[in-house]
């Protein structure tokens, strides 16, 4: 193991706890040159040995300033440990559920909303093969000093080629942001991540967790959205039943509604008429009108997108309201462990192909 990267993180303990990865916790710490952010494996992890390849050979590809960057990795016996470039205000997770944490402002709210969005439209669309990120989620968000997002863990990312128009692969990723298409079937595409970048701007626009695991009454977070959603694309209700409340009527209506018809479309359940990353980055932006953005259908057909699956459309799992599936519905192929939450934190999960379907 390089001996700066070891001395940048064996004493630092107070500054322990800034994300965690797909195969492994991170710590903070001071090299020679610049302050840095490591993510160890350790080796009793299922598969961490694969996907810190598959990281290493993923990060070390793109560069974007709304990326994270690799600075170095280090391989000693079983553990290994990827160093990256240190991001000091740690994720969009902590800043907008943390107890006791100051509210996030719309400005801000904002600024990563579109940062992250210009990340990912690099990853799907800039890149050759494209990278399909698969774990998107306010946790993967971390915000540097000026809170811009800086898209991170690729762990679970995957190398899609031009020629192909989707992945199948073993279904991974985190309760609350999957796709319902790729939960049901295994079928990954670039638009299976933009399902998870709606999820994560009703999360910015809300307030809320995707599953909140202290109200056992409550739905997930899309499925008390939604109903509001459709109203709004319909232009038959108002958005502002779904504003965080303690934002007040501190934010900009129109930047508002774009962020709210932004997240109505990319959590349609049918893939192939979510849209892409480049085009939510201009709908953001104000370059393009809302009209142009959701009436490529007309409104109804929004609505009905949004409402409830059609033949041509997914087959969507539910969730359960404890965010815990059945062991029959959601079965890790691994271990045989259902996935789960632990202490209000969503737990990567693994399952195979053989889930149980359920209309929305």
């Amino acid at each position: 193991m390089d001996g700066g990267s070891a001395a940048a993180t064996s004493d630092d303990e107070q500054q322990r706890d800034e994300f965690g990865g797909v195969f492994g916790s991170a710590s903070s710490g001071t090299a020679t040159s610049s302050p840095s952010s490591g993510s160890g494996f350790q080796p009793e992890q299922l598969h961490g040995e694969r996907e810190f390849q598959a990281e290493v050979d993923i990060i070390s590809r793109v560069h974007h300033r709304h990326l994270v960057s690799l600075v170095g990795y280090c391989i000693a016996g079983s553990q290994r440990l990827l160093v990256y470039e240190f991001v000091p205000n740690g994720t969009l997770e902590y800043h907008l559920h943390g107890a006791g944490r100051p509210v996030m402002d719309w400005p801000t709210r904002l600024r990563i909303a579109l940062g992250s969005a210009k990340g990912f439209a690099y990853l799907h669309e800039d890149c050759h093969p494209r990278i399909i990120h698969r774990d998107i989620k306010a946790a993967n968000i971390l915000l540097d000093q000026n809170f811009d997002a800086k898209v991170a863990d690729f762990g679970l990312a995957k190398l899609s080629s031009d020629n192909h128009t989707h992945v199948s692969t073993r279904i991974m990723g985190t309760f609350g942001y999957l796709a319902p298409e790729y939960a049901s079937s295994g079928k990954l595409t670039e638009k299976s991540d933009v399902y998870s970048y709606g999820i994560m701007l009703l999360e910015l626009i809300t307030g809320r967790r995707p599953i909140d695991l202290t109200n056992d009454d409550e739905d997930s977070l899309v499925d008390w959205a939604r109903p509001i959603l459709i109203q709004v694309t319909d232009a038959s209700g108002s958005y502002h039943k779904l504003v965080d409340p303690r934002l007040g009527d501190n934010y900009d209506p129109q930047e508002m509604l774009r962020m709210v018809h932004c997240a109505a479309a990319s959590i349609r359940h049918s893939a192939r008429r979510r849209p892409k990353m480049s085009q939510i980055v201009r709908a953001l932006e104000g370059d393009v009108s809302l009209d142009d953005f959701i009436n490529v259908e007309g409104k109804g057909a929004q609505s009905a997108m949004l409402g409830s699956s059609s033949s041509s459309d997914y087959d969507v799992r539910r969730v359960g309201k404890n965010g815990v599936l059945s062991s029959q519905e959601f079965t890790s192929s691994e271990d045989g462990h259902t996935g789960e939450f632990v202490n209000g934190n969503s737990q990567e999960v693994r399952a195979n192909q053989g889930v149980r379907n359920r209309n929305l």
